[in-house]
């Protein structure tokens, strides 16, 4: 992850190292990220969270998109 001051900063760094802009997101985004992900990791009863899990709570923060799918659709071909 990299933090950056404006959207003018993220496309400057693609543009200057080549690097295909990945998922942008607030640093605010981030912190409720960590909070939500992180929030029960020292319980006795945590365990990994599934695929559909882990989806939720990038949808529940509003992080869409084919970057935070985990789960990807099986093709014809890898049967």
């Amino acid at each position: 992850m990299l933090a950056f001051r404006s959207e003018a900063h993220v496309e400057h760094w693609c543009e200057r190292t080549g690097i295909e802009r990945g998922a942008a997101f607030p640093l605010e985004t981030a912190w409720r990220l960590a909070e939500a992900w992180y929030r029960d990791r020292l319980s006795p009863e945590w365990r990994r969270r599934t695929p559909d899990e882990a989806e939720a709570v990038f949808a529940d923060l509003g992080l869409r998109g084919d970057f935070w799918r985990l789960q990807r659709e099986e093709h014809a071909g890898d049967r």
